[in-house]
């Protein structure tokens, strides 16, 4: 990682830092939009109380479960859009512009109130889920292809540290709000509008790095593909490092144009070795949005409400620190143990974790129900009960981000190869989309029916499920993106090093020929 003084891979990170802007977006709206139809002036201005000065439940959980699910809505179609897009223009100038998009969504829920109804908030929401859908697709597939393989699995895992970055600052923008600002319309317009900070820093940095070097090889621009793999490794054009990893990358391309020439939607998910990519992908995302995690992340001020922290104060607090916790948990994890563990292990020791932290919740809260606290009343401090069951929250959290949370991004940015990865990345994130917005839009219905069951179901999801499927997964820590092909079957290694030899051969021709070019214009 080091060269003498200098970071060797800084540029790298650079690039993760900038791309991944956008999915502090994705952090912060996953947080931002439960706390907000928390609040009571929300509440009251958008007719959700009764007569009698309470919330009327359903009204309550229809809109709260329509403003969080319409950003999915539009995310999904969004991430599936990204694909063609992508491959077309590219991974860089595919992400400008989902950001302008986001942004103009991010203006109309930042409008909204007084003559501009709940309508504003829904259409805003959902243009800015097409944003950040084609975001969450694009940005860990740019990332991954120009990180070298020994810090891959950190570069990529960034990703969630930027989700928890995003959540932890919406619950204590909420917080925040709520406690100066809990009578005016700022409840809302200072969380949406805050979107647009991370939004324009984005777009702004985006112009300070380069194209993806894999995506200019499968177009044929050779040329200014090596030149953006030398600079990103800090390396001169010539040096056997650049050359030995741009034959790499050219013999799998070649191996893919030979084998699919033409490539059409048919042969990019059921060509040889892909099929069963696409299904870890699908799958991976369907289990990760069933862990409870979202409903926990989305929902954090009412789950902490359901579990004793009565008032919306000490529920967005508690909120708050749940945040802190999963953002400091999530660095923790992607600097110092994804690429020593391993894939499947981590995965299947947070599957393990968050089973058994989940059924001890619901078992603390079938044994010590949580007294309702009725409008008017004094709001009393959460009893021992309701503190066990927060701290198993931030234990839960703390399981989540060592392998369910960072890793289904990084383990499905590893295993595409490059002339389908955006194919790949777009169905995995419309994956996580659509079953994102299918557990946002039912979580209120099922806290509300099922209580402490809730958790029970969350518990046996994670054990019974995704445990096992952590089992079935191959290994990929400290294997090149271009090896993914041997383990999955689409080629030997045989054959693969004979490609490789086959174009450092040709590689070492074409520097040649460029290097005496150079020499003979100096002369001249």
């Amino acid at each position: 990682m080091f060269d003498g003084d200098n970071f060797k891979n800084i540029r790298v990170y650079w690039l993760a830092f900038v791309s991944y802007w956008g999915i502090v977006l994705f952090g912060y709206d996953t947080g931002i939009a439960g706390g907000v139809v928390s609040q009571p002036f929300f509440e009251t201005n958008f007719g959700l109380i009764n007569a009698d000065g309470s919330v009327n439940k359903a009204k309550d959980n229809e809109v709260s479960s329509n403003v969080v699910s319409v950003l999915q809505a539009g995310a999904f179609f969004g991430a599936l859009g990204s694909a063609p897009i992508s491959a077309w223009i590219g991974r860089r100038w595919t992400l400008i512009g989902f950001t302008i998009v986001f942004s103009v969504g991010a203006i109309l829920t930042t409008v909204a109130g007084g003559s501009r109804g709940i309508g504003y908030i829904y259409g805003g929401r959902v243009i800015s889920g097409l944003g950040i859908g084609g975001i969450s697709a694009v940005a860990p597939a740019y990332v991954s292809e120009c990180s070298p393989k020994n810090v891959r699995g950190r570069i990529t895992g960034l990703f969630q540290i930027m989700v928890a970055i995003g959540v932890m600052i919406s619950y204590f923008i909420n917080f925040g709000v709520g406690l100066h600002m809990a009578n005016s319309p700022n409840v809302w317009r200072i969380p949406f509008g805050f979107q647009l900070v991370p939004a324009g820093m984005m777009c702004l940095g985006l112009f300070t790095i380069k194209e993806s070097p894999r995506w200019l090889a499968s177009k044929g621009r050779i040329q200014e593909a090596i030149q953006n793999l030398a600079y990103l490794r800090k390396e001169s054009y010539d040096s056997p490092e650049v050359r030995r990893e741009m034959a790499e990358i050219e013999a799998a391309i070649e191996e893919e144009r030979e084998a699919r020439k033409g490539l059409g939607i048919k042969e990019a998910f059921f060509g040889k070795g892909n099929f069963i990519r696409f299904v870890i992908a699908f799958v991976i995302f369907l289990l990760q949005q069933w862990s409870g995690q979202n409903s926990v992340g989305y929902y954090a001020p009412q789950i902490f409400s359901s579990i004793g922290y009565s008032g919306t104060t000490n529920s967005l607090l508690a909120s708050g620190i749940y945040g802190i916790v999963k953002v400091v948990a999530t660095a923790l994890f992607v600097f110092f143990f994804v690429e020593s563990l391993g894939r499947k292990i981590s995965l299947f020791i947070s599957s393990l974790g968050m089973g058994v932290t989940f059924f001890i919740i619901g078992a603390i809260l079938k044994t010590h129900p949580v007294q309702t606290v009725q409008p008017g009343q004094a709001v009393p401090p959460p009893p021992p009960a309701s503190k066990g069951m927060a701290a198993m929250l931030y234990i839960y959290v703390c399981f989540y981000s060592m392998g369910w949370g960072p890793l289904p991004w990084v383990y499905v940015s590893d295993i595409f190869p490059t002339r389908t990865r955006h194919y790949g990345l777009a169905v995995a994130s419309g994956s996580q989309w659509l079953w994102n917005f299918v557990v946002s839009k039912v979580t209120p219905t099922l806290e509300t029916d099922l209580g402490y069951k809730l958790f029970f179901m969350f518990a046996t999801i994670n054990i019974g499920g995704m445990a096992i499927f952590s089992l079935l997964l191959p290994e990929t820590k400290g294997r090149s993106l271009e090896e993914m092909d041997i383990i999955f079957g689409s080629v030997t290694s045989e054959a693969r090093e004979a490609f490789i030899e086959k174009q450092e051969r040709a590689l070492d021709h074409e520097v040649n020929e460029t290097t005496s070019e150079q020499s003979i214009n100096q002369k001249v």
